[in-house]
C-alpha cells in the first residue's frame, strides 16, 4: 500500500514538481495550496506524513502545524523553509515539526527524509519502530534498566512505551525526533557518539559535514534539559561528536 502525502505549498511550480517527484517515488500525494486546505485534508483524511511550507498566505504551516499537535495528532511533518537562521528552524521545532528540509532543496534529500520519519512511525510490540536494535550491546554501565521499556542516565529518565521522559521530577516536553536522540544519548550514556552515528540512527542518512541539523536539535534538546544550578548533560566532543554525562 503507498504511503500517503499531504503537501502544502503555495509556489504552484514547486508543489507540481515535489508531487510528480514523489508520485514517482511510489507515494499516494495530495497537494494543496494553503494551510486551510491543509488542515481541512488533514482532519478528512488523515495522511501518513505531511510536508509543510512555512511561508504560505493565510494559515502558514506553522500555524497548521501547531494546530494538529495541540489536537493531539502526532503525524510526522517535514517543513519545507526558505529561511535559513537558527532561529527560524527552531521556530520550526518549537510548533512541533519533526524536521525541515531547506530551500533550495535536492527532491533525494527530500526522499531521504520522508523515509526515515516514516520509519519512526509504526511501532512494532509498542516501541519506535526505529529503536536501535544495535544500540542495547553498547549501553553503558551509567544507563541502566529501571523497569521493563524504562531506561535511565545522568538524573535522565525514559518511558520509552509511554514516550515519556523526566529530569528528576521535571516531566521533559519533547517533539518525536528529540525523544529519540535523547534516548540514542541515554542508552549510550558516557560513551562519544560521532555524527555519522547519530544521523545514521535517529534519521537513516548522513546529510554530511555540511548539514547543521544535527546541530540545532541537540541545542534545541539542551534548553530542555538545561535546570539554573545544575550540570549540563550534553557535551559537544569538538570535531567527533556528542556525549551524555553529568559533570
Amino acid at each position: 500500500m503507498p504511503q500517503n502525502v499531504l503537501l502544502a505549498e503555495d509556489d504552484r511550480a514547486i508543489r507540481h514538481a515535489l508531487e510528480r517527484a514523489l508520485t514517482l517515488e511510489g507515494y499516494a500525494v495530495t497537494a494543496v495550496a494553503d494551510g486551510v486546505e491543509a488542515l481541512a485534508q488533514a482532519h478528512r483524511t488523515p495522511p501518513d506524513v505531511l510536508v509543510l511550507d512555512v511561508m504560505m498566505p493565510g494559515i502558514d504551516g506553522l500555524q497548521v502545524c501547531r494546530v494538529l499537535r495541540a489536537e493531539g495528532d502526532r503525524t510526522p511533518i517535514l517543513m519545507l523553509t526558505a529561511l535559513v537562521e537558527t532561529a527560524d528552524r527552531i521556530a520550526g521545532l518549537d510548533a512541533g515539526a519533526d524536521d525541515y528540509v531547506v530551500k533550495p532543496f535536492d527532491v533525494e534529500e527530500v526522499f531521504a527524509r520522508l523515509r526515515a520519519l516514516l520509519r519512526r512511525t509504526g511501532p512494532v510490540n509498542g516501541t519506535p519502530a526505529d529503536v536501535p536494535a544495535a544500540a542495547s550491546p553498547s549501553v553503558s554501565a551509567s544507563a541502566s534498566k529501571e523497569a521493563p521499556g524504562q531506561i535511565s542516565a545522568a538524573g535522565l529518565r525514559m518511558d520509552i512505551q509511554a514516550r515519556r521522559a523526566w529530569r528528576g521530577q521535571r516531566e521533559l516536553e519533547l517533539t518525536r525526533t528529540e525523544f529519540e536522540l535523547l534516548e540514542l544519548l541515554v542508552r549510550n550514556a558516557g560513551i562519544v557518539l560521532d555524527h555519522a552515528t547519530i544521523y545514521d540512527r535517529i534519521w537513516g542518512y548522513d546529510f554530511g559535514p555540511g548539514s547543521k541539523n544535527l546541530a540545532v536539535y541537540v541545542g534545541y534538546l539542551r534548553r530542555k534539559l538545561d535546570e539554573p544550578g545544575a550540570p549540563a548533560l550534553i557535551h559537544t566532543v569538538r570535531g567527533v561528536g556528542y556525549v551524555l554525562r553529568e559533570d
